[in-house]
């Protein structure tokens, strides 16, 4: 029997929250983030703010400046987390086999269900009426054979929807799926591979396993499983984080030090916003940066921290950026966390 996959993804999470405890929100532009004269990042916004261009990790200036009208309030993480639990209880009803991936997304494997005769679509749904009914907001879910195309097709039918991968369809709907919806093609690679005469996985599927890999290294590799829909990773229960991090890559490189650090902001508050987004809080054992410059050469700088420091991120983009003194076409930043034996043994 065919793997059974449910990808369950709440639709603007902390701003669904927000306005479900404020209906004055519910028909206006919303943001949760930092406040634009600290020069804040949006963490995520409603769908009315998304009509005008706003998105997350977007400069909060920037978002003002393009909905003037737009509520942007700080981050409650008690009140999300509570939610968070209250949407994972509901999960559990149905399968203890449960991936989550943040707060508000989680893989759950409901082949052996036997609630609803095992049919995910109908348990898909389910959980989406109970979540609603229970928790006051919306959760949108895809269902497919593997953990790949779940993900992409919980986005399928946003917000409030969902969509079934069959697994008598698998060929046909991946092969029209455009090469931008894979993870890990941004907009950079996406345009390398226009040049290339890739649209979509069809496409893609034309270029040699070999070609892809001279062309973009190991991300060769898994361009040409995702593009077929193969994905063997099993959801998995106990999962532990290492690292958490950010990165970006310039259509245009970034020409001097200067240009690095004022992009900075933006990407440590994309990173605070995935932090915030983990179950548990995690345990900062490092922070460290990397960089790409722009004849593809690589570099990176860490060092212990407790805590993302800003700070430290400067210093360590600076130290970084002085073995190249060259144009950066990709910024990234991160940390490290602290598995339970770092914990009990720090100076490890």
């Amino acid at each position: 029997m065919a793997l059974q996959i449910i990808h369950c993804d709440c639709d603007s999470f902390y701003a669904s929250i927000e306005m479900r405890d404020n209906p004055v929100l519910a028909d206006r532009p919303v943001a949760v983030g930092g406040l634009p004269e600290q020069r804040g990042v949006i963490a995520t916004c409603n769908y009315t703010a998304r009509k005008f261009g706003i998105h997350s990790a977007m400069a909060s200036a920037t978002a003002r400046r393009r909905c003037p009208e737009l509520v942007i309030l700080r981050p409650d993480m008690a009140k999300y987390r509570l939610a968070s639990a209250q949407v994972h209880s509901i999960f559990r009803r149905y399968t203890d086999i449960i991936e989550p991936l943040s707060l508000d997304e989680a893989y759950l494997d409901v082949s052996d269900c036997e609630a609803f005769a095992g049919d995910a679509v109908r348990i898909a749904a389910a959980i989406r009426a109970a979540v609603r009914e229970e928790v006051g907001i919306t959760i949108s879910a895809g269902i497919a054979p593997n953990k790949l195309l779940a993900k992409i097709a919980s986005d399928w039918n946003k917000p409030d929807g969902q969509f079934v991968v069959e697994p008598d369809k698998m060929a046909s709907f991946i092969d029209a799926l455009p090469v931008s919806r894979l993870f890990g093609v941004g907009k950079v690679t996406a345009a390398r591979l226009r040049r290339l005469g890739v649209v979509t996985c069809a496409d893609l599927q034309r270029l040699p396993r070999q070609e892809l890999r001279e062309r973009f290294g190991r991300f060769g590799e898994r361009l040409h499983e995702q593009c077929r829909g193969i994905d063997h990773r099993p959801v998995q229960v106990h999962r532990v984080r290492k690292s958490v991090s950010v990165e970006r890559t310039w259509p245009q490189d970034l020409p001097d030090l200067s240009a690095c650090l004022a992009e900075l902001p933006g990407l440590a508050g994309q990173l605070e916003g995935r932090l915030a987004r983990i179950a548990e809080a995690p345990q900062i054992r490092k922070q460290f940066v990397k960089i790409k410059f722009h004849d593809f050469s690589k570099t990176s700088a860490e060092m212990l921290s407790p805590c993302l420091d800003r700070e430290n991120c400067a210093q360590l983009l600076k130290t970084g950026f002085e073995r190249g003194a060259k144009p950066v076409r990709l910024l990234g930043i991160g940390v490290r966390l602290a598995t339970s034996r770092q914990s009990a043994n720090p100076g490890k």
